[in-house]
Protein backbone atom coordinates (compact mmCIF):
# COMPACT_ATOMS: atom_id res chain seq x y z
CA UNK A 1 0.00 0.00 0.00
CA UNK A 2 1.34 3.44 -0.92
CA UNK A 3 1.39 6.22 1.61
CA UNK A 4 -1.22 8.09 -0.44
CA UNK A 5 -3.87 5.65 0.83
CA UNK A 6 -3.35 7.04 4.34
CA UNK A 7 -5.23 10.15 3.22
CA UNK A 8 -8.55 8.61 4.21
CA UNK A 9 -7.33 8.02 7.77
CA UNK A 10 -5.91 11.52 8.29
CA UNK A 11 -7.79 14.55 9.60
CA UNK A 12 -4.59 16.42 10.31
CA UNK A 13 -1.78 17.03 7.83
CA UNK A 14 -0.23 14.45 5.48
CA UNK A 15 2.61 15.37 3.14
CA UNK A 16 4.58 13.14 0.79
CA UNK A 17 8.30 13.52 0.02
CA UNK A 18 8.48 16.16 2.75
CA UNK A 19 11.84 17.87 3.44
CA UNK A 20 12.65 17.31 7.10
CA UNK A 21 14.64 20.54 7.08
CA UNK A 22 11.23 22.19 7.52
CA UNK A 23 10.71 20.35 10.78
CA UNK A 24 14.00 20.68 12.66
CA UNK A 25 15.36 23.75 14.41
CA UNK A 26 18.74 23.07 12.75
CA UNK A 27 16.95 23.49 9.38
CA UNK A 28 18.71 20.34 8.18
CA UNK A 29 17.36 17.04 6.87
CA UNK A 30 16.56 15.12 3.71
CA UNK A 31 13.02 14.19 2.65
CA UNK A 32 10.73 11.80 4.48
CA UNK A 33 8.69 9.46 2.26
CA UNK A 34 5.69 10.69 4.22
CA UNK A 35 5.08 13.11 7.07
CA UNK A 36 1.87 13.24 9.08
CA UNK A 37 0.60 15.33 12.00
CA UNK A 38 -2.54 13.76 13.52
CA UNK A 39 -4.90 16.00 15.50
CA UNK A 40 -5.93 13.43 18.12
CA UNK A 41 -4.43 10.42 19.88
CA UNK A 42 -7.17 8.24 18.39
CA UNK A 43 -6.25 9.39 14.87
CA UNK A 44 -2.57 8.72 15.56
CA UNK A 45 -3.38 5.22 16.79
CA UNK A 46 -5.38 4.48 13.65
CA UNK A 47 -2.59 5.67 11.34
CA UNK A 48 0.04 3.67 13.22
CA UNK A 49 -2.14 0.55 13.15
CA UNK A 50 -2.60 0.83 9.37
CA UNK A 51 1.15 1.25 8.88
CA UNK A 52 1.82 -1.76 11.13
CA UNK A 53 -0.53 -3.89 9.09
CA UNK A 54 1.07 -2.84 5.81
CA UNK A 55 4.70 -2.98 6.95
CA UNK A 56 5.28 0.76 6.59
CA UNK A 57 8.08 1.94 8.91
CA UNK A 58 7.07 4.67 11.37
CA UNK A 59 9.37 7.17 13.09
CA UNK A 60 8.05 9.62 15.68
CA UNK A 61 9.33 13.18 16.14
CA UNK A 62 8.37 16.05 18.42
CA UNK A 63 9.09 19.73 17.89
CA UNK A 64 12.40 19.08 16.13
CA UNK A 65 14.50 21.08 18.59
CA UNK A 66 16.68 18.16 19.65
CA UNK A 67 16.81 16.37 16.33
CA UNK A 68 19.26 15.85 13.45
CA UNK A 69 17.93 14.19 10.30
CA UNK A 70 20.54 12.73 7.96
CA UNK A 71 20.78 14.03 4.40
CA UNK A 72 19.27 10.94 2.80
CA UNK A 73 16.01 11.52 4.64
CA UNK A 74 13.68 9.02 6.31
CA UNK A 75 12.10 5.95 4.75
CA UNK A 76 8.50 5.30 5.63
CA UNK A 77 6.27 7.65 7.62
CA UNK A 78 7.36 10.35 10.05
CA UNK A 79 4.67 10.96 12.67
CA UNK A 80 4.77 14.41 14.21
CA UNK A 81 2.94 15.05 17.49
CA UNK A 82 2.86 18.82 16.92
CA UNK A 83 -0.97 18.99 16.68
CA UNK A 84 -1.60 17.05 19.90
CA UNK A 85 -2.21 20.14 22.03
CA UNK A 86 -4.57 19.22 24.84
CA UNK A 87 -3.61 21.00 28.06
CA UNK A 88 -5.97 20.79 31.02
CA UNK A 89 -5.90 21.19 34.75
CA UNK A 90 -6.79 18.02 36.67
CA UNK A 91 -7.91 18.81 40.19
CA UNK A 92 -6.00 21.25 42.40
CA UNK A 93 -2.44 20.21 41.43
CA UNK A 94 -2.70 17.89 38.43
CA UNK A 95 -2.16 18.71 34.76
CA UNK A 96 -2.81 16.60 31.66
CA UNK A 97 -0.66 17.68 28.73
CA UNK A 98 -0.37 16.18 25.25
CA UNK A 99 2.95 15.70 23.52
CA UNK A 100 2.60 18.53 20.99
CA UNK A 101 2.18 21.26 23.60
CA UNK A 102 5.22 23.53 23.53
CA UNK A 103 7.31 23.75 26.68
CA UNK A 104 6.65 27.48 26.72
CA UNK A 105 2.87 27.01 26.62
CA UNK A 106 3.01 24.40 29.39
CA UNK A 107 4.99 26.78 31.59
CA UNK A 108 2.65 29.68 30.80
CA UNK A 109 -0.42 27.65 31.76
CA UNK A 110 1.15 26.48 35.02
CA UNK A 111 2.04 30.08 35.85
CA UNK A 112 -1.53 31.22 35.14
CA UNK A 113 -2.84 28.46 37.41
CA UNK A 114 -0.24 29.36 40.07
CA UNK A 115 1.25 25.89 40.02
CA UNK A 116 4.98 25.47 40.51
CA UNK A 117 7.26 22.63 39.44
CA UNK A 118 7.90 23.31 35.75
CA UNK A 119 9.91 26.51 36.18
CA UNK A 120 12.82 24.53 34.69
CA UNK A 121 11.13 24.89 31.28
CA UNK A 122 11.97 28.59 31.12
CA UNK A 123 13.86 29.07 27.86
CA UNK A 124 13.87 25.34 27.05
CA UNK A 125 12.75 24.89 23.41
CA UNK A 126 10.67 22.14 21.92
CA UNK A 127 7.58 20.18 22.92
CA UNK A 128 6.52 18.21 25.96
CA UNK A 129 6.73 14.86 24.13
CA UNK A 130 10.37 15.27 23.20
CA UNK A 131 11.09 16.69 26.63
CA UNK A 132 9.70 13.58 28.29
CA UNK A 133 11.70 11.19 26.12
CA UNK A 134 14.99 12.95 26.93
CA UNK A 135 13.97 14.00 30.47
CA UNK A 136 14.67 17.61 29.56
CA UNK A 137 15.53 20.04 32.31
CA UNK A 138 17.79 22.71 33.76
CA UNK A 139 19.38 23.34 37.14
CA UNK A 140 15.85 24.03 38.45
CA UNK A 141 14.63 20.49 37.77
CA UNK A 142 13.57 18.07 35.06
CA UNK A 143 10.54 16.15 33.86
CA UNK A 144 11.15 13.21 36.19
CA UNK A 145 10.44 15.51 39.15
CA UNK A 146 6.84 16.26 38.12
CA UNK A 147 5.69 13.33 35.93
CA UNK A 148 3.11 10.93 37.34
CA UNK A 149 2.29 8.94 34.20
CA UNK A 150 3.22 8.85 30.52
CA UNK A 151 0.99 7.47 27.76
CA UNK A 152 2.44 6.27 24.46
CA UNK A 153 1.28 4.49 21.31
CA UNK A 154 3.06 1.29 20.34
CA UNK A 155 4.23 1.43 16.73
CA UNK A 156 3.90 -2.35 16.31
CA UNK A 157 0.11 -2.34 16.65
CA UNK A 158 -1.22 1.10 17.66
CA UNK A 159 -1.95 0.01 21.24
CA UNK A 160 -2.01 2.64 23.99
CA UNK A 161 0.51 2.00 26.78
CA UNK A 162 0.61 3.79 30.15
CA UNK A 163 3.61 3.90 32.49
CA UNK A 164 4.05 5.39 35.92
CA UNK A 165 7.10 7.48 36.78
CA UNK A 166 9.22 4.55 37.95
CA UNK A 167 8.56 2.55 34.79
CA UNK A 168 9.72 5.47 32.61
CA UNK A 169 13.32 5.06 33.81
CA UNK A 170 14.04 8.77 33.92
CA UNK A 171 17.67 9.80 34.41
CA UNK A 172 19.96 12.60 33.26
CA UNK A 173 18.84 13.58 29.72
CA UNK A 174 17.49 10.11 29.10
CA UNK A 175 14.60 7.77 29.81
CA UNK A 176 13.57 4.18 29.17
CA UNK A 177 10.56 5.25 27.09
CA UNK A 178 10.91 2.87 24.12
CA UNK A 179 11.96 4.21 20.70
CA UNK A 180 9.31 1.97 19.11
CA UNK A 181 6.53 3.92 20.82
CA UNK A 182 5.15 7.43 20.25
CA UNK A 183 4.81 9.47 23.45
CA UNK A 184 1.40 11.18 23.28
CA UNK A 185 0.43 12.42 26.75
CA UNK A 186 1.59 12.92 30.32
CA UNK A 187 -0.01 13.55 33.68
CA UNK A 188 1.98 15.96 35.86
CA UNK A 189 1.76 16.68 39.57
CA UNK A 190 2.63 20.28 40.43
CA UNK A 191 2.42 22.31 43.64
CA UNK A 192 0.69 25.56 44.57
CA UNK A 193 3.03 28.54 44.21
CA UNK A 194 2.51 32.27 43.94
CA UNK A 195 2.64 33.57 40.39
CA UNK A 196 5.15 36.30 41.32
CA UNK A 197 7.56 33.69 42.72
CA UNK A 198 7.26 31.53 39.60
CA UNK A 199 7.84 34.50 37.30
CA UNK A 200 10.88 35.69 39.25
CA UNK A 201 12.58 32.30 39.11
CA UNK A 202 11.78 31.82 35.42
CA UNK A 203 13.07 35.31 34.62
CA UNK A 204 16.38 34.57 36.34
CA UNK A 205 16.73 31.30 34.42
CA UNK A 206 15.94 32.91 31.08
CA UNK A 207 18.36 35.78 31.72
CA UNK A 208 21.09 33.28 32.52
CA UNK A 209 20.38 31.26 29.36
CA UNK A 210 20.20 34.41 27.23
CA UNK A 211 23.68 35.46 28.33
CA UNK A 212 25.22 32.07 27.57
CA UNK A 213 23.45 30.79 24.49
CA UNK A 214 23.84 31.80 20.83
CA UNK A 215 20.94 33.47 19.08
CA UNK A 216 19.94 34.08 15.51
CA UNK A 217 21.28 30.92 13.85
CA UNK A 218 19.56 27.54 13.42
CA UNK A 219 20.68 25.11 16.12
CA UNK A 220 19.58 22.07 18.11
CA UNK A 221 20.55 23.35 21.54
CA UNK A 222 23.18 21.43 23.47
CA UNK A 223 24.81 18.79 21.28
CA UNK A 224 26.43 16.73 24.04
CA UNK A 225 25.35 15.64 27.50
CA UNK A 226 27.43 17.01 30.36
CA UNK A 227 29.78 14.30 31.65
CA UNK A 228 29.59 13.54 35.39
CA UNK A 229 31.06 16.38 37.42
CA UNK A 230 31.90 18.60 34.45
CA UNK A 231 30.48 20.54 31.52
CA UNK A 232 30.77 19.53 27.88
CA UNK A 233 31.06 23.18 26.83
CA UNK A 234 34.03 23.76 29.14
CA UNK A 235 35.88 20.71 27.81
CA UNK A 236 35.24 21.66 24.17
CA UNK A 237 36.28 25.27 24.72
CA UNK A 238 39.48 24.13 26.46
CA UNK A 239 40.37 22.27 23.26
CA UNK A 240 40.22 25.56 21.34
CA UNK A 241 37.32 24.39 19.21
CA UNK A 242 35.06 27.43 19.36
CA UNK A 243 34.51 28.63 15.80
CA UNK A 244 35.66 25.34 14.25
CA UNK A 245 33.74 24.70 11.02
CA UNK A 246 32.94 21.86 8.68
CA UNK A 247 30.97 23.10 5.70
CA UNK A 248 28.08 25.16 7.04
CA UNK A 249 28.28 23.71 10.56
CA UNK A 250 30.17 25.60 13.27
CA UNK A 251 30.98 25.12 16.93
CA UNK A 252 29.38 28.28 18.27
CA UNK A 253 31.86 30.99 19.30
CA UNK A 254 29.43 31.88 22.10
CA UNK A 255 28.81 28.44 23.62
CA UNK A 256 31.06 25.52 22.69
CA UNK A 257 28.38 22.87 23.31
CA UNK A 258 26.21 24.30 20.53
CA UNK A 259 26.70 23.58 16.85
CA UNK A 260 25.02 26.17 14.65
CA UNK A 261 24.05 26.19 10.99
CA UNK A 262 25.80 29.26 9.58
CA UNK A 263 24.27 28.59 6.15
CA UNK A 264 23.77 25.55 3.95
CA UNK A 265 24.95 23.03 6.52
CA UNK A 266 24.31 19.37 5.84
CA UNK A 267 23.80 16.66 8.42
CA UNK A 268 27.08 15.16 7.23
CA UNK A 269 28.84 18.43 8.18
CA UNK A 270 27.37 18.36 11.67
CA UNK A 271 28.26 14.71 12.22
CA UNK A 272 31.82 15.23 10.97
CA UNK A 273 32.17 18.16 13.36
CA UNK A 274 30.76 16.00 16.18
CA UNK A 275 33.43 13.37 15.46
CA UNK A 276 36.16 16.03 15.52
CA UNK A 277 34.95 17.41 18.85
CA UNK A 278 34.67 13.96 20.41
CA UNK A 279 38.17 12.98 19.28
CA UNK A 280 39.72 16.22 20.56
CA UNK A 281 38.01 16.01 23.95
CA UNK A 282 38.90 12.33 24.31
CA UNK A 283 42.51 12.98 23.36
CA UNK A 284 43.01 15.97 25.61
CA UNK A 285 40.76 15.21 28.57
CA UNK A 286 40.19 11.46 28.35
CA UNK A 287 36.43 12.03 28.38
CA UNK A 288 33.92 10.36 26.05
CA UNK A 289 31.13 12.78 25.13
CA UNK A 290 27.66 11.34 24.52
CA UNK A 291 25.31 13.10 22.12
CA UNK A 292 22.19 14.69 23.54
CA UNK A 293 20.70 15.25 20.08
CA UNK A 294 18.75 12.40 18.50
CA UNK A 295 19.94 11.37 15.01
CA UNK A 296 17.58 9.64 12.55
CA UNK A 297 17.40 8.84 8.84
CA UNK A 298 19.70 7.60 6.11
CA UNK A 299 22.96 8.90 4.77
CA UNK A 300 22.94 10.41 1.31
CA UNK A 301 24.19 7.92 -1.27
Amino acid sequence: MGLEVLQRFVNGELRLDEPMSRHTTLRIGGPADGWVAPRTIAELRGIVAVCAGEGIPVVAVGGGSNLLVRDGGVRGLVVSTRLLRRLERLGPTGVIVEAGVSTGKALHAATEWELGGVEFLGGVPGSVGGGLVMNAGTYLGEFKDVTVEVASVRIADGALVRRDNAACGFRYRHSDLPPDEVVVEATLHLRPRARADIEAEVRALRDRRHEREPKGLPNAGSIFKNPPGDFAGRLIEACGLKGRRVGGAEVSPKHANWIVNVGGARAADVLELVDIVRAEVKGRHGVDLDMEVKVIGDNLH
